[in-house]
């Protein structure tokens, strides 16, 4: 509640989100509040009741309800643990329970105190306990009560099955007699558990009644051995967990079919509970308090009080996770011990050598964060995890020891993780350093450069003295460059790099041979408009017979020393391209190093066939001397008409 009376409501503690409750619509303070969890509302949400006048409202996250008392002004308000009841300690004295919609009036008992008690707890969900100075009053459901008075100043502490009373030298726990043990014990009684207990009794004594307690029981037999097991373990006095678990394993006896699951869980149960409960240990658990708790709870609180071989021992014993004792004791023994880093080190994995798998990492983090940094270092050397003992090696600074172990991992993300923080971190030149003697991290950094940054990888291979590389990846830049003259101006540096090294002369010599073409290429696209970059020396060729630069297509076969059957067959693809048949007349007549007569009127007359050229394929017939050529010729003007 904020001091405008506002009610802010917070949910789980572990991602606290504050939400504003509805308008209180509070003008004074409240005479008193109380909150309904919300696992115990209607609507699943915190409800908060405030007492105001004589009256309550009810408060959750959308309204705000008046519940029209008259029996007000309430001092002091307390909701029951199972969320179902609330009592009300009004002005003039009275205690008044009601169900916690305030449809039903429970009970009414008048204390004859104006004067509000200090405390107002409930005793479980069966009576409620008021506190004035020195005097404790607890009253029953029907108007009971009983007094207690203590010297000191005490405190209660609300417990689900009971409260606790704390003073300067006790604590001490108050609450209703468990129905199993006053089934039992209570005086005269005649029930099925009682007589077996008291079967057992007479047993012992060897008297014969035992049998006949037996006999007179035979039929709710099970149900009075379950009530010795559950009344068992409301006991603190091992006398009293003995007996009981005696009666009900002598009940057993007398039994065909029994299920002991429950009375091994039982004894389970009890001897946890007697081995807490040791003054040494000191936390005095009843069993329902236990059950609530859960026995993984109860070994993380022992653990928080550095009660490790107890913590270990029960978590052994029911067979819960054993990791987080070892790791806490672990991180305990870092910080209070003052041996050296060795035998710390020795001492620790020693422990947990019998425990494969755990983690070494919150050790470390624990070991790193004491100043113990060497000790850290080693810790890591047994984690098996290696995302985890990386990423801590790294958050230490450990970054040459966080590489090794990231490339001995075989993880290649891994790897990458440690490049790209040691590039962030550390100047070019330091960076390329702590990378060079390790063959995996180079061979990623190549191949991640590659892709995504040239410019890295020039400097890579320049610190490294591979020009060779070097005068690679500029002559791969040049090739994707669009601009002509930039591409020529890449070539020529990657070139003179090539032309420096004796073992790459035909790599310089490709190089020139390119550049002249690119400049070739470039005097070609002012003369004739049309583009020519990107195009191999038979392309280049191809593309000017086309375009008809015969004298500029010959000129590119003396200079590349282009062969004369490439150049022939080039050249007579691209007429036929044109059908430029005058063109393929003159090569008919010339010297032909290809079988022009052959390979050229056969092929002109496949081209004129695909492009269905009546015309052209009949020219092409009718110049053609070859009768085996001829005959195909023929064959072709046939499938030609019949179409």
């Amino acid at each position: 509640m904020t001091g405008n009376y506002q009610l802010i409501s917070v949910t789980n503690f572990d991602e606290p989100r504050p939400k504003p409750m509805a308008d209180t619509g509070l003008i004074e303070p409240p005479h008193s509040w109380a909150v309904i969890p919300p696992q115990y509302t209607l609507s699943r949400h915190v409800e908060v009741l405030i007492a105001t006048g004589a009256t309550v409202l009810v408060v959750d996250s959308k309204e705000s309800q008046d519940q029209l008392l008259q029996q007000g002004p309430f001092t002091k308000m307390e909701v029951s643990p199972n969320g179902k009841f609330l009592a009300l300690f009004t002005v003039d004295g009275k205690l008044w329970v009601v169900s916690t919609d305030f449809q039903k009036n429970l009970s009414e008992y008048l204390t004859k105190s104006k004067i509000p008690p200090q405390q107002l707890v409930w005793c479980g969900t069966d009576s409620v306990v008021l506190y004035w100075d020195k005097i404790v009053l607890m009253v029953g459901p029907f108007g009971d009560w009983i007094k207690f008075t203590y010297d000191d100043p005490i405190y209660l502490a609300a417990e689900v099955d009971g409260i606790r009373i704390i003073s300067n030298e006790k604590c001490e726990l108050l609450q209703k007699v468990p129905a199993a043990t006053e089934e039992i014990f209570k005086i005269g009684s005649t029930s099925p558990a009682a007589m077996l207990y008291d079967a057992l009794d007479h047993y012992e004594r060897k008297s014969p009644k035992a049998d006949e307690n037996i006999r007179s029981i035979k039929a709710d037999l099970i149900d009075a051995v379950d009530c010795c097991v559950e009344a068992a373990g409301f006991e603190f006095h091992h006398h009293y967990q003995r007996s009981l678990l005696k009666a009900a394993s002598f009940g057993k006896c007398f039994l065909d079919h029994y299920n002991a699951d429950r009375f091994v869980d039982m004894a389970q149960t009890i001897r946890v509970l007697n081995a807490v409960r040791f003054y040494d240990i000191g936390i005095p658990l009843t069993y329902a308090q236990y059950k609530r708790l859960t026995p993984e709870a109860l070994v993380d609180r022992l653990v928080q009080r550095n009660h490790h071989l107890l913590a270990y021992r029960i978590a052994e014993y029911l067979h819960v996770r054993t990791d987080k004792v070892l790791i806490h004791w672990a991180c305990a023994k870092i910080k209070s011990s003052s041996d050296d880093d060795d035998t710390l080190c020795r001492t620790i994995v020693d422990k947990l050598a019998k425990k494969p798998g755990l983690s070494y990492a919150e050790i470390a983090t624990t070991a790193y964060n004491s100043g113990q940094t060497r000790l850290a270092t080693k810790l890591l050397d047994y984690e098996s995890r290696a995302a985890d003992q990386v990423q801590l090696l790294m958050s230490m600074e450990e970054d040459e020891t966080a590489l090794i172990k990231a490339i001995e991992s075989g993880d290649t993300d891994m790897v990458y993780l440690v490049i790209f923080h040691l590039k962030r971190k550390l100047p070019l030149g330091e960076f390329f350093r702590a990378i060079n003697n390790k063959p995996l991290a180079c061979n990623l950094l190549e191949v991640y450069c590659k892709e995504q940054d040239k410019e890295l990888l020039k400097d890579f291979y320049y610190q490294d003295d591979r020009r060779i590389e070097s005068a690679n990846v500029i002559l791969s830049e040049g090739f994707d460059m669009d601009v002509a003259t930039e591409r020529i101006s890449k070539l020529k540096v990657a070139g003179k790099t090539y032309h420096e090294d004796r073992e790459h002369v035909f790599e310089a010599k490709s190089v020139d041979e390119a550049v002249k073409l690119l400049q070739f290429q470039v005097q070609l696209e002012k003369d004739t408009n049309q583009p020519f970059t990107g195009l191999s020396v038979s392309e280049t060729i191809y593309k000017c017979t086309v375009l008809g630069q015969h004298a500029k297509a010959t000129k590119i076969r003396g200079d590349f020393k282009v062969p004369d059957k490439r150049f022939w067959w080039v050249k007579l693809r691209a007429l036929v391209e044109v059908r430029d048949w005058e063109n393929l007349e003159k090569l008919a007549k010339s010297k032909s190093p290809i079988g022009y007569e052959i390979g050229a009127f056969k092929e002109a007359g496949e081209q004129a066939f695909l492009n269905k050229d009546m015309e052209g394929l009949r020219q092409v017939r009718a110049k053609c001397t070859n009768h085996i050529v001829a005959q195909e010729l023929d064959s072709l003007l046939a499938q030609l008409n019949a179409k």
